[in-house]
């Protein structure tokens, strides 16, 4: 090696523990979530059916809710069926709708298959998915095992593909439109210390794309949502020390939240977006434009003269 090259010692990384109860709690509370000022009229999707993979926390629990109070009928699934159970109570308790819920992962193909199912079965058919199930760590590139690659590859692209490959086939089978949407990030620029889940939902927006146009025949829409910094129960797998510079990557300096997130989704799923097919709609404070987001910490290297 060139001995004017840089060279830097391995550097450790933390990985929290998200359920440890000294964390401050992060994201919107289930009371927020019912009370929340939407721009949305009460009825827009009533009648409407949707199922939210993840739908136990974080943005999938924000749209969940959402959905709900604008009248849809909501499936939603997930690995922790506590999370799904307290959901559940806490719509119910706040719109006196029922929703159905399913302990579930996505890594299963034949679970989604059965998911897919229960869904026509039990609310005589689907409108829309949101493949929001999802997670990653922060971590280097160079440092990832083996399973830690494959465990971020299976779920953010495999599993989303896996339910939106069933969605789609019942769709096709009975003749009725469909519309997905795809979570993603945006990967325009890279994701350093966030390699596997960039491969991954770069995956799911090329394969959006492509199948947009492949499954247009069949009135199936499908589209991406990728969201910037999200403030959600998800910030307990980073370390305080970057997110304490979290805002800073993008021009606005704030972070986002899940309702953010939550009426971008309704507004897909409304009749408001019916032309709007094979599209990535970023949510990012102007990210993609300014600044770099470290999950595991900004390195040194990179940190000369307060570098966003």
């Amino acid at each position: 090696m060139d001995d004017d090259q840089p060279t830097a010692p391995p550097r450790p990384q933390a990985r929290p523990d998200p359920s440890d109860p000294t964390r401050p709690k992060r994201g919107l509370d289930e009371a927020a979530l019912a009370t929340r000022e939407t721009v949305f009229r009460p009825d827009l999707l009533a009648g409407h059916r949707i199922l939210i993979t993840g739908g136990g926390s974080g943005m999938g629990k924000a749209a969940a809710f959402l959905a709900a109070r604008l009248g849809a009928d909501v499936a939603i699934c997930g690995r922790a069926a506590e999370k799904l159970e307290a959901t559940r109570d806490a719509i119910r308790a706040a719109t006196g709708r029922d929703i159905l819920i399913r302990a579930m992962t996505i890594r299963d193909p034949d679970a989604c298959e059965a998911l897919i199912g229960e869904v026509h079965d039990r609310l005589g058919g689907l409108d829309t998915l949101v493949n929001n199930a999802g997670g990653q760590f922060p971590q280097d590139a160079i440092d990832f095992s083996r399973k830690g690659w494959l465990a971020v590859i299976d779920t953010n692209l495999n599993g989303t593909w896996w339910m939106m490959q069933e969605a789609a086939r019942r769709w096709r089978a009975e003749g009725q439109p469909g519309h997905v949407i795809n979570m993603v990030a945006n990967v325009e620029r890279g994701m350093p210390q966030a390699a596997h889940t960039c491969a991954a939902r770069a995956g799911v927006i090329y394969l959006s794309r492509t199948v947009a146009t492949e499954w247009a025949p069949f009135r199936i829409r499908v589209n991406c949502v990728g969201p910037g910094v999200i403030e959600t129960e998800g910030f307990g797998v980073y370390p305080e020390e970057a997110l304490g510079r979290f805002h800073m990557a993008n021009p606005m300096k704030v972070r986002g939240n899940a309702w953010d997130v939550a009426e971008a989704i309704v507004y897909l799923a409304s009749p408001a977006a019916r032309f709007v097919n094979g599209d990535l709609m970023i949510i990012d404070g102007g990210q993609a434009q300014w600044g770099v987001v470290w999950p595991g910490g900004m390195p040194d290297y990179f940190n000369e003269g307060g570098a966003a």
